[in-house]
């Protein structure tokens, strides 16, 4: 015998259902694109604070150890340093001066003559496809009149515009511009010319920029009317032979690092140590501006315990190669 489980009788009246199957007939469907699409949210920029802006790249600089109101050595036009616009032949003014110089020295610039865009294009020249600007300031006064009491005063208005430095332009004739202030003569140091002079290397003065060049062997340095005086041009010179040294035929210590890297950074702490080591035997002390460095060489400092000390060995060897080879340079002599 088969058991079965009866199903429960419903009792459903034939009206009611024929309304209900007319009702879901008739009744559009819901539209779920609708309540998937949500209306965006209208994003609210914050307003671009040029101060804030300013103070940061401030901030920034001196955290990097470079002193954005210092300019290393004397720069082109006969401005005593001053940063112009090629165009009107002003000089900049304010804080724009902290702004360029310091751009200047983060980029690695050698003029200091900077144009807008349209200026480059209004001399006959052009800034060259991916160059970036450098924001500076414009300041204007502005007549107000206050709602309430009807009076009138002027409050100041900042506006930003960008320029571009000379070295990122085409077109321009600068070198003809060039000039060096000589109302202070070069006093030269007879010692250390001859000390220099007997290491043999290849030094070339011109420009503003000093840099050691692996690829031809050969010192650049700025020449020596260029810079404040002639101590800080001798220490220039001995931090660049002290990199020098560093060629792969002599103490194979320069690698192709990077600019910016903890390697470049080290390289340049044994150089500034070297030009330590050879300004005390020497008998002369100057500055040769690399406070940009500092950064980088604290953080290491802190991480790496031997760090020091193996500057200072580097630096050693640099400054005993030097002295090795200038005394029997002037022994041959």
């Amino acid at each position: 015998m088969t058991n079965s489980i009866p199903a429960q009788a419903t009792h459903t009246n034939t009206h009611q259902v024929a309304v209900s199957l007319k009702k879901q007939a008739g009744s559009p469907k819901p539209d779920i694109s609708k309540s998937k699409k949500r209306k965006a949210k209208k994003v609210v920029k914050p307003a671009f604070d040029m101060y804030q802006e300013v103070t940061n790249q401030m901030i920034e600089a001196l955290e990097n150890g470079v002193k954005p109101w210092v300019c290393p050595w004397k720069t082109s036009g006969g401005f005593g340093g001053l940063p112009v616009n090629y165009q009107s032949k002003k000089t900049y003014s304010g804080i724009n001066i902290l702004l360029l110089w310091s751009a200047a020295s983060k980029l690695g610039f050698t003029s200091n003559y900077w144009l807008t865009f349209k200026q480059a294009l209004d001399v006959g020249a052009n800034v060259r496809k991916g160059e970036k600007g450098t924001r500076i300031v414009f300041y204007k006064m502005l007549e107000v009149e206050d709602r309430n009491t009807g009076e009138k005063e002027n409050i100041p208005m900042l506006k930003s515009f960008v320029v571009f430095n000379a070295n990122q332009i085409d077109g321009l004739d600068i070198e003809s511009e060039i000039t060096t202030d000589n109302t202070a003569p070069f006093e030269a140091i007879e010692h250390v010319e001859l000390f220099i002079n007997a290491t043999g290397a290849k030094i070339t003065e011109q420009g503003e920029k000093a840099y050691f060049r692996p690829s031809t062997d050969e010192i650049v340095l700025p020449s020596r009317e260029r810079f404040n005086d002639n101590l800080d041009f001798y220490c220039t010179a001995l931090h660049e032979l002290t990199h020098w040294t560093g060629a792969k035929h002599r103490l194979d210590r320069i690698k192709n690092s990077r600019f910016g890297s903890n390697e470049y950074a080290f390289e340049e702490l044994i150089a500034e140590l070297g030009a330590s080591f050879l300004m005390a035997g020497l008998n002369i002390s100057g500055e040769v501006q690399h406070e940009s460095y500092i950064a980088s060489w604290l953080e290491q400092l802190k991480n790496d315990k031997r760090y020091i000390f193996k500057a200072a060995s580097a630096a050693s060897k640099a400054h005993q190669y030097l002295i090795e080879s200038t005394t029997e340079q002037q022994k041959a002599a």
